[in-house]
């Protein structure tokens, strides 16, 4: 009974934690598909000023202004398709990790949903540094592109709110990390319940089974003995009555040998006797003589 509830206890624990680690994973399962479509809006946006976009020809530049204007082209499209790789880069991550990190976790052994929920927040960092540089870059285009299409007043003042709201983002980025950040030593983990060794547990019928194979197999054993004890007795008793036929027969011929033996001494005594009256009735015919 004690290890029934015993069982039932580990069950319930692991059933429990299995939850909240499900929990978990859909947590950073639904933060990454949101940081995917973001990164798919962006790779949108940046193929779109790759391709739209048309600064005006180096050749309407003053003379002493056109190698700075193909400098600023060379920048301008370096950047929009760094912005526009790295973004595609979040967008194939993130898929990957919906699709293989969900099937492990549902479909994978005892364990997977630990292992599928640590994989995706191992692997959020790398996503989150990636869109970081998709976005930055993106802005970026933005300080450039400026001044390729306005003329230098107006390229002045977009520049400047352009960099104003680059340096924005960064410190709101900044203070949100700090806001919310914490040590991972002190996270809340389940890998003791998810972990911890199945109980071995024997069902009432599976008890009366071993009983009834360990009585038959004490039967089959007492039978054996049994007839092993039978077929040793009638040996010994076999043996014994050969035993006494032997005797019987040596008896016999013991016996056989005694009475040879008195007959062999009684005739010997005769002869003596014989021996012996011969003197006597030779010297009776010598006296008669």
């Amino acid at each position: 009974m004690l290890a029934a509830d015993k069982l039932q206890l580990q069950s319930a624990l692991k059933q429990q934690a299995t939850a909240l680690k499900e929990k978990e994973f859909q947590l950073h399962h639904s933060n990454l598909m949101t940081v995917g479509t973001q990164a798919a809006v962006l790779a949108g946006l940046d193929i779109t000023m790759f391709i739209e976009f048309s600064p005006a020809p180096v050749s309407d530049w003053a003379e002493e202004h056109q190698q700075f204007a193909r400098i600023l082209r060379v920048i301008y499209y370096g950047i929009i398709v760094a912005a526009f790789c790295a973004n595609m880069i979040v967008v194939s991550h993130t898929t990957a990790l919906s699709v293989l990190g969900a099937g492990l976790a549902l479909r994978g052994p005892d364990g997977s949903m630990l292992t599928a929920t640590d994989g995706l927040y191992e692997e959020r960092s790398s996503v989150f540094t990636t869109f970081g540089i998709g976005l930055a870059c993106t802005v970026g285009s933005v300080l450039v592109s400026v001044w390729l299409m306005l003329p230098w007043e107006s390229a002045l003042i977009c520049w400047l709110v352009a960099l104003f709201t680059c340096r924005k983002i960064y410190l709101n980025y900044v203070r949100v990390v700090t806001r919310f950040d914490f040590d991972e030593s002190q996270t809340v983990d389940f890998r003791d319940f998810l972990e911890m060794p199945a109980l071995k547990f024997i069902t009432p019928a599976q008890t009366a089974v071993q009983k009834v194979m360990g009585m038959g197999a004490v039967s089959a054993s007492a039978t054996t003995s049994s007839w092993g004890f039978g077929r040793a007795m009638r040996k010994a008793s076999s043996t014994s009555q050969v035993d006494d036929q032997h005797h019987l027969i040596a008896g016999q011929e013991f016996s056989d040998s005694e009475l040879s033996l008195d007959q062999s001494s009684a005739s010997g005594v005769d002869m003596k006797r014989r021996k012996g009256r011969r003197p006597d009735n030779n010297d009776a015919l010598m006296k008669i003589v």
